[in-house]
């Protein structure tokens, strides 16, 4: 009966010391839940503000890079193009806003050949810099490429947020530079720029980044420069290409146009800007006017940077 009574009297404490330590518990990891939303896993995913001086030591490192190697500009212009390049407007996916072209799996598609280096370049700047994202950093980069190398300041904006390697779009969103036929080859760069939301007009100037850089037969299959200034942005792609009588090249590789003495080239997609009329009306007013191109350009080119991203940009 003692036995008894001493079980019945201790079944009130028993519950409150388990009710004591269920709140601990759940106290505890409500408490975590704070500390996991409060402390993200890395700065970029961070809503803090970028402010002018991390972006300008930025845009100085950048130019330092450039300055350094003048060829190293024209990758880094295409790195920005690449990571933004990707995306589609009806699935909103692809674009800049993740910064993915960081990952192995999205610079081993065959258009991100020799990218790599580019992304390795920059990555000193993201350390001294943790604050700012890989698509902010590679996006800026570009425009301070483009303005080291004479070409017009560009409109940039920051607030893009890292994603993680399960966003990486397939690898096949770039523009072809040959379908086999010009009609085809047109049509292929409109579907491909369409889905991005662009127009011929823009097809046309962004074609104008060609001014830059050349093609390396190990990464592409194509070989040479578009002009005799490969470091220097200006209208000259659109002159010569208009006035220059380009022939199909006699050689082993893959399809492509060369000028009188074989020393610079153009591709597919870019003859067929003359063939197809309403692409080539734009390349008429570029000719004549690098104020009107620069002026176009630096629309398409912020436009193309800010694909992926959403309203959270801001002007620093």
């Amino acid at each position: 009966m003692a036995t008894k009574m001493m079980a019945a009297s201790s079944e009130p404490t028993d519950r409150r010391a388990l009710f004591k330590i269920i709140s601990t518990t759940v106290a505890s990891v409500a408490a975590c839940t704070q500390l996991q939303t409060l402390q993200p896993a890395n700065a970029a995913e961070t809503a803090t503000k970028l402010t002018a001086d991390e972006v300008n030591s930025v845009r100085e490192a950048v130019s330092k890079i450039v300055n350094s190697d003048l060829n190293k500009g024209p990758t880094l212009v295409r790195l920005a193009w690449h990571c933004s390049g990707t995306y589609d407007k009806v699935t909103k996916t692809g674009g800049s806003g993740g910064g993915t072209i960081r990952f192995k799996s999205e610079l081993a598609h065959g258009a991100n050949a020799g990218l790599a280096k580019a992304v390795e370049w920059l990555e000193p700047i993201k350390t001294a810099h943790p604050n700012v994202s890989y698509g902010d950093l590679y996006t800026l980069a570009g425009v301070q490429a483009i303005y080291a190398m004479a070409g017009p300041q560009i409109p940039w904006r920051a607030g893009r947020v890292d994603a993680d390697e399960s966003t990486v779009t397939p690898g096949d969103r770039l523009p072809d530079a040959d379908k086999g036929d010009p009609m085809r080859t047109a049509a292929g760069l409109r579907a491909t720029f369409n889905r991005m939301g662009f127009n011929d007009q823009e097809i046309v100037a962004l074609s104008g980044a060609h001014a830059l850089g050349r093609c390396h037969r190990n990464n592409s299959g194509y070989e040479g420069p578009w002009t005799p200034t490969p470091t220097n942005f200006n209208n000259l792609y659109f002159k010569l290409l208009k006035n220059v009588n380009w022939t199909p090249k006699n050689w082993d590789g893959k399809p492509q146009f060369e000028n009188e003495d074989g020393r610079l080239m153009m591709l597919p997609s870019d003859i067929v800007l003359l063939q197809d009329k309403e692409f080539k009306k734009w390349v008429d007013v570029y000719a004549s006017s690098e104020r009107k191109f620069f002026e176009d350009f630096s629309k398409a080119f912020s436009k193309l940077e800010e694909l992926g991203t959403d309203s959270s940009l801001y002007t620093v």
